[in-house]
């Protein structure tokens, strides 16, 4: 049987970008693809933020400094990605750069969001597209027992009603995304971390050449077509 990596490169994927809200795995399975892959793996820094734990405790006097430290640091990363050969190497990422304005809408004031997107503006020009757009969506209820198991101190006051808030950025910018192949898998029954049936499925799927959005059915549930 052909690797993964194979499969992909002869499907036109050489870049990979996995996203969902804070727990839903997006990580997790990233790691676990570039692992299987082979592939180069460019994770968000989350914990290098320093006004991270500033911003949930006094969310209205950080969201500004948070989100600007996030838009440059991913875009610098960025960059490395865009000048890397991407005909013979293959990236996974933990994120996608068009999404942050996502998090920007929801915590941002109208002033700083103006502000914002000037800076959005000069930097999003650079970036490469992926060639395949991975959302990961999850019920508040399970993104909240996830966030609670990992166990981030920073983390601990994150609720449902913040989550479900996002939860509905995240959808209404899905729903509009038309710049790469998207696979659309709800995780609240899935467990790929733990289950190489669950992690075999949706590596079967990532390896099917597909246009537009598609939504992933397990293969186990009837329906499946």
């Amino acid at each position: 049987m052909k690797d993964l990596k194979q499969r992909l490169f002869e499907n036109g994927v050489r870049y990979i970008a996995v996203e969902g809200n804070i727990g839903a795995g997006k990580t997790t399975l990233a790691r676990l693809i570039a692992g299987e892959a082979e592939a180069s793996l460019f994770e968000e820094q989350v914990d290098d933020n320093p006004f991270l734990s500033k911003f949930y405790h006094d969310e209205r006097g950080y969201a500004f400094q948070a989100q600007i430290f996030f838009l440059l640091n991913r875009y610098r990363q960025q960059t490395e990605i865009a000048q890397r050969d991407l005909f013979s190497d293959l990236v996974v990422a933990d994120y996608l750069f068009a999404k942050d304005s996502i998090f920007a809408h929801v915590v941002l004031g109208d002033d700083e969001l103006v502000l914002y997107n000037r800076l959005l503006d000069q930097l999003r020009g650079r970036i490469v597209n992926p060639d395949l757009v991975i959302y990961l969506q999850a019920s508040p209820a399970a993104l909240i027992d996830r966030i609670r198991r990992r166990g981030r101190s920073f983390e601990r006051g994150l609720s449902e009603d913040y989550l479900s808030t996002l939860n509905e950025a995240f959808n209404h910018f899905f729903f509009h995304y038309e710049d790469s192949p998207l696979l659309i898998i709800n995780t609240d029954r899935l467990d790929f971390a733990a289950s190489r049936e669950h992690l075999e499925d949706i590596f079967a799927r990532i390896t099917e050449r597909f246009t537009g959005t598609r939504f992933y059915v397990p293969s186990w549930e009837p329906g499946l077509s």
